[in-house]
């Protein structure tokens, strides 16, 4: 179980997470819609995950999910590396009714993010616009790559609930265990 608490002058938050859970959650970021996605997340990710997040969602909710992908960029790093043993690459295309979003991830130690998701305007009170954000901070902080793209999608919320749970199944699917894989590169290191 990783456990990290980040607090700043914008945020409040404390996180738990186990790798190979049950997709167990307790989410609470003062944010309806962002709970739902990061649900979403562990339920089909099977990671379990407590998020415990007060932040100033007076001013905007930037800050907050911003925050957020820091730190469980930083749990599931501290969680994942030094790696062995799991399969390392993965993908998934997650279909909601018409939205169709593909996720491919490398537990590479090298941080990069593409991100081919163009969802404007809000979902709710929820500004689509952080959803990148978020994804970036996860990314960054967690030292994977990861490339997430719309391939087709009108709604706002299927698209990004898409995303998320492609996310979920790709990242799922990458440290699945593999006992004939020891370090999973050519270099004999990652």
């Amino acid at each position: 179980m990783i456990k990290i608490e980040r607090k700043t002058k914008e945020t409040d938050i404390k996180l738990s997470l186990r790798l190979y859970g049950r997709g167990e959650s307790k989410i609470d970021t003062g944010i309806g819609f962002f709970n739902h996605m990061l649900e979403a997340f562990t339920k089909h990710s099977l990671i379990d995950l407590e998020i415990f997040c007060r932040g100033d969602i007076d001013v905007d909710f930037h800050h907050s999910v911003e925050d957020i992908g820091i730190v469980l960029g930083e749990a599931i790093n501290r969680a994942l590396f030094p790696i062995s043993g799991v399969e390392r690459f993965s993908n998934a295309v997650v279909v909601m009714d018409e939205a169709s979003i593909e996720c491919a991830i490398d537990l590479s130690n090298r941080p990069f993010l593409f991100y081919g998701i163009d969802v404007k305007d809000k979902i709710g009170e929820f500004d689509a616009e952080l959803v990148e954000e978020f994804f970036r901070a996860l990314v960054f902080n967690s030292k994977i790559t990861m490339h997430l793209i719309c391939q087709r999608g009108k709604n706002r919320h299927h698209i990004v609930e898409g995303a998320f749970k492609a996310f979920a199944v790709a990242f799922r699917r990458a440290i699945a265990k593999n006992e004939r894989i020891s370090i999973p590169s050519t270099k004999g290191t990652i």
